[in-house]
């Protein structure tokens, strides 16, 4: 008998339109034998609408749909409740969640308490590690200890936390004292580098920091980090064991790999093989598996680091990686003999072997 899958796209967040294309590739790798997918998007102004199918997602005619959905927090239903155009209300049971969504109200922990208070099982990481991994602030507050321990470092930064960007002279003064430009503005609670700047004099430091606080109200200014943008993909199987896929390299067309250099411009490249010492290799790939484990990751995760002249430095972790025809999450697995579609379901098993949703 088939299981009903409900593969949750778009979101809140600007990274909706990314989290719509990687919706389109995990569905087409979802084995259709096993399972009824139901799609159900969520608007940027927060509606949840349910999509008849791929080709609605792909046109984006999803979003004109008559029928709005509502995944219910009832432990003991564990449905999705539908509401058509003439107000006939119906539910859907749900057996596993696959929830394609990137950012903030997707990536964060929010949905995640949603789905734990349904009691049903999802794919990905849970409330707690989603929701410090999102806060680049508290990820590196978290992993700088067990980094320290296998040698690795983490950028250097200055956080600009709330009011204290009304005083923009004193926050110049610290970043100027700790750092020489060009120095890395960021909002702290963002993703696929939204919002994020390189500042190369004062000037562009308080336009940089203007923007990030536009996104997110603690802002994290970074040194400079010299060196090549590698990334790792982690995976936790249905036995615990962390896996780490090998390394992947970014060559970014613009001066950093920014949201429009990841997704908009064609001269980005990724290489799944770069040419990277076994030495380096393997420190990044135990790296990524340790601050897995520090944020207490489940099910899968991307974890990014720069390689310097000195090693790897750690920089950030993604717990919901994208997942389209470009994202370097699936095609490091690919490279090592895992296609798609087994991919897929890997992380679907994943979703049974929560404790929390047994």
């Amino acid at each position: 008998m088939k299981q009903t899958l409900l593969a949750v796209f778009g979101g809140r967040s600007t990274e909706h339109e990314v989290s719509c294309k990687s919706v389109v590739n995990i569905v087409k790798n979802i084995n259709k034998d096993k399972y009824d997918v139901v799609l159900v998007g969520i608007t940027k102004e927060g509606e949840w609408l349910l999509a008849d199918s791929l080709d609605d997602v792909v046109s984006g005619t999803w979003y004109q749909s008559s029928t709005k959905a509502c995944l219910l927090p009832d432990a003991k239903l564990k449905s999705l409740m539908l509401r058509d155009a003439d107000g006939n209300i119906s539910f859907r049971r749900i057996d596993v969640i696959f929830p394609a969504l990137h950012g903030k109200n997707g990536e964060d922990g929010t949905i995640q308490g949603l789905f734990e208070m349904a009691q049903i099982p999802y794919v990905g990481c849970g409330v707690l590690a989603s929701a410090v991994s999102m806060d680049k602030l508290y990820t590196k507050i978290i992993c700088n200890g067990p980094l320290k321990e296998i040698g690795v470092r983490q950028a250097a930064y200055v956080p600009v936390v709330g009011k204290e960007i009304e005083d923009m002279d004193e926050c110049v003064r610290r970043v100027e004292a700790a750092f020489a430009y060009p120095v890395f503005v960021k909002p702290s609670n963002a993703g696929s580098s939204c919002g994020v700047t390189k500042a190369h004099n004062r000037e562009e430091l308080v336009s940089g920091l203007r923007k990030a606080y536009e996104v997110d109200c603690k802002i994290l200014v970074e040194e400079t980090i010299t060196g090549r943008e590698v990334e790792c993909a982690v995976y936790k199987d249905t036995d615990g064991e962390i896996k780490a896929s090998g390394v992947g390299e970014i060559k970014a067309a613009a001066d950093f790999y920014d949201y429009d250099a990841k997704y908009n411009n064609p001269q980005s490249e990724t290489d799944t093989d770069p040419d990277i010492s076994d030495e380096d290799r393997e420190l990044i790939r135990k790296a990524a598996k340790v601050v897995f484990k520090a944020v207490d990751g489940f099910s899968l995760s991307r974890i990014d680091f720069f390689l310097t002249e000195d090693g790897p430095v750690f920089n950030e972790l993604n717990t919901l990686p994208g997942f389209t025809a470009i994202s370097m999450y699936p095609m490091l697995w690919e490279v090592k003999g895992v296609e798609k579609a087994k991919l897929v379901q890997d992380l679907i098993d994943t979703a049974f072997t929560r404790p929390t949703t047994m």
